[in-house]
């Protein structure tokens, strides 16, 4: 049995071409709060990797382009450490500096504390203006209902910053590897009954470069496009189990 190690709790950062906020993003985080920071570099040409390495952090490597597959590669770091150096919890975040690394521990409070197994940090009410654009604010609103309406839980976003508990991390067995990862969490979060808190955090525009999804109107769509089909083929995958 997995013993977790309490109040330690491990960051994951994924991060593509990110050289221009890596540094700045590592600076801000709480200073001795996490265990580990582990920024998965999702196949960087740049000097993502040495820089986070330079800024205090593990890198991992993830050549397959996704953002769950970055995740992915992360989470395998930390179980590599053996089960019994499993963290309490583990958090997420963009490296873009969007979100604000200082709202960490608010979020973290709430798993470690046990009242809930998944935080998220939710962004529609204190989004600066122009940080999220339209069709951003729209496909999130369209995944939630969805989610919603197979689920029966309701959720406001699908906010990229998070903290899991390590138990919970474990049982939602994730598979996605591109930009389903954070619904198909939501998803499976309201199918195993776990115990979902939602934050107001900040958000703004990203500090530098592009963003890989919402830079766009086509990466927008076909990230929608994927989360769509993710919250159907989960669906469709739990019809046995309804039928039962």
């Amino acid at each position: 049995m997995t013993r977790t190690q309490p109040l330690a709790i491990d960051l994951i950062v994924p991060a593509r071409n990110e050289e221009t906020n890596i540094a700045a993003m590592l600076e801000t985080l709480p200073v001795g709060f996490f265990r580990h920071v582990i920024v998965a570099d999702n196949g960087s040409t740049d000097r993502t990797a040495e820089l986070a390495r330079q800024g205090g952090a593990s890198v991992v490597y993830e050549s397959r382009p996704g953002y769950g597959a970055a995740c992915q590669a992360g989470l395998a770091w930390i179980r590599s450490l053996g089960p019994d150096q499993a963290p309490c919890a583990v958090a997420f975040m963009d490296a873009d500096l969007a979100d604000d690394p200082a709202q960490l521990p608010a979020l973290c409070e709430q798993v470690t504390s046990g009242r809930a197994d998944l935080v998220i940090g939710t962004r529609i009410n204190l989004a600066q203006p122009g940080a999220m654009d339209p069709h951003q604010r729209f496909g999130n609103w369209l995944a939630c209902r969805l989610i919603a309406s197979a689920t029966g839980r309701r959720y406001r976003d699908l906010g990229p910053m998070r903290v899991v508990a390590w138990p919970s991390m474990q049982a939602l067995h994730m598979r996605d590897m591109t930009w389903g990862w954070t619904v198909e969490m939501q998803y499976k979060a309201a199918v195993l009954g776990l115990r979902v808190c939602e934050i107001d955090v900040p958000y703004r525009k990203r500090r530098s470069g592009k963003s890989k999804i919402s830079g766009s109107l086509i990466g927008s769509a076909k990230a929608g496009v994927k989360i769509i089909t993710t919250i159907f083929g989960l669906w469709w995958a739990g019809r046995d189990d309804r039928n039962t």
